[in-house]
């Protein structure tokens, strides 16, 4: 990246193209102030890409000043890759294979911080942290940034006179980094998996003893998570071998998405520092493990009274349930969204505390939206069950709120507690991530508020992927049982 000349706040990138709300011009000043009280040495600049990955550079602090009103530019070839980072648009045609002129040639974008999301990472020396929305250079929103996708979602919701409040429950494995695979002959592409080992044994779900083995391991991340600012609420051990669970307390709008983005990240790379590797695939490859969730929590909250509207004295508010309706009417092609791997519809499994059809009932952990919440309780919200630990939160955020408007809008029953959940008639959840493209293609819900382009560019990307597994594994393909050295490597290490 060539350095660019400072430049006046008021002739910078975001000045001109009016980026910044008056908050983050305030933020910025408070960037510019901590870096060099804290001495910092560099920065980080990170945007979430369409699998909600963070990619970015990293600035020297002397630099940061300029950049952050005048951006920071990336390839736009970023945007068009697949989980093994390959590009599967024909970016040297004309249009770059998006039918867009910016996006012709391997064509800059520009990186925008958002100066509110400023960190200093604890376990970077003298390094800080920012989250980045995308632009081109013309200053024009890059129309396939999940970010902005959700906070649209977020604006539209708001127009209703609602807020999103969302708290994260989410599973993961955290093993021990025995082989990382560096030599050379291991460098294909995508990488050979890394060799990992458990810290504990499975099948002794949230004792005490097997905690405490593991927590060691645990405290290195959960300081780090503290350190960071983030809302976790608790640390629980999870069912499978080295599973582990992390919740957060909830928050509305960006901040729900953005702290699952920076979770991630930073569990990932303090793991790795450390001796760990932390991975969010649904279902490692490995003998006798667990499939791991992202469990949702949701409820709307009037903008005026900051209500939940939610809460009735019968268990759910009407506009709750016409909400709820919206997200079983809409679940098979949200599933691209909440599961966008081909290794997460192994989960979707009877009988194994993972929902397999849309359904939904009061407090049970076997059917896809359990309510929770006595009756005119506050704290009444639903918990979505479906998603898995990889998804990018952007995306799973904005589809729950799209598919809850639709509901309220056409007041949608969301029928009959299902109390029996693997044994109640309903339209049963995408057995593969082929099954739930083809779900997504067909819903004129999303196609009209998501947009046919970002549909039409979200499911070529997924088909790539689906491609590629369906070449290199033809006669394991099919096979919902097993988890393929191919999974293993596409997902272990890059969530």
């Amino acid at each position: 990246m060539a350095p660019r000349k400072a430049t006046k706040s008021s002739d910078s990138f975001v000045s001109r193209h009016g980026l910044w709300s008056a908050e983050q011009a305030r933020a910025a000043a408070e960037v510019d102030r901590a870096i060099k009280a804290n001495k910092l040495e560099v920065v980080r600049f990170s945007f979430a890409d369409q699998h909600g990955v963070l990619r970015g550079k990293t600035l020297l602090a002397s630099e940061v000043v300029s950049a952050l009103r005048n951006g920071v530019n990336m390839t736009s070839t970023l945007l068009a890759k697949d989980t093994a980072h390959k590009s599967v648009f024909p970016v040297f045609t004309a249009g770059g294979g998006f039918g867009m002129a910016e996006m012709q040639g391997g064509a800059d974008f520009t990186m925008i911080a958002d100066p509110t999301t400023f960190r200093i990472l604890p376990w970077a020396n003298k390094t800080g942290w920012l989250l980045c929305d995308i632009y081109f250079t013309n200053g024009k929103p890059v129309p396939f940034s999940t970010r902005t996708i959700y906070r649209d979602a977020l604006s539209m919701l708001g127009k209703a006179g609602y807020d999103f409040l969302a708290g994260l429950e989410v599973e993961f494995y955290l093993f021990r980094l025995d082989d990382p695979k560096l030599t050379a002959e291991a460098a294909t592409w995508p990488p050979q998996a890394p060799e990992v080992s458990l810290l504990t044994q499975g099948y002794q779900y949230l004792t005490e003893s097997r905690f405490d083995m593991v927590d060691p391991a645990i405290e290195i991340l959960r300081k780090g998570v503290e350190a960071l600012g983030l809302p976790l609420r608790s640390v629980e051990l999870e069912l499978g071998p080295s599973q582990v669970e992390f919740t957060f307390r909830p928050q509305t709008g960006l901040e729900a998405a953005d702290t699952m983005i920076l979770f991630r990240a930073a569990v990932k790379q303090i793991a790795r520092r450390n001796g760990y590797l932390a991975s969010f695939m649904c279902r490692p490859g490995l003998p006798n493990v667990m499939s791991s969730g992202w469990h949702l929590h949701q409820s709307l909250i009037e903008r005026g009274s900051k209500r939940n509207a939610f809460v009735d004295p019968d268990g759910l508010s009407t506009l709750g349930k016409y909400y709820l309706g919206g997200l079983l009417a809409h679940a098979r092609a949200a599933a691209a969204f909440t599961t966008p791997t081909v290794n997460g519809y192994k989960r979707y499994r009877p009988y194994s505390l993972a929902p397999d059809r849309a359904i939904w009932a009061r407090d049970n952990r076997g059917v896809m939206m359990r309510l929770l919440g006595e009756p005119g309780a506050s704290s009444t919200h639903l918990e979505n069950r479906v998603g898995e630990p990889a998804a990018n939160p952007y995306l799973y955020m904005a589809s729950q709120i799209y598919c809850g408007l639709d509901g309220i809008a056409r007041k949608l029953d969301p029928g009959a507690s299902a109390d029996t959940p693997y044994e109640t008639a309903a339209a049963l959840l995408p057995k593969s991530l082929s099954e739930a493209v083809t779900a997504l293609r067909a819903d004129e819900t999303f196609r009209a508020i998501f947009g046919a382009a970002f549909i039409d560019y979200y499911a070529h990307i997924k088909d790539a992927e689906r491609e590629r597994f369906e070449k290199e594994e033809p006669e394991r393909a099919h096979d919902q049982t097993i988890v393929t050295p191919w999974e293993q490597k596409e997902y272990l290490d890059l969530f």
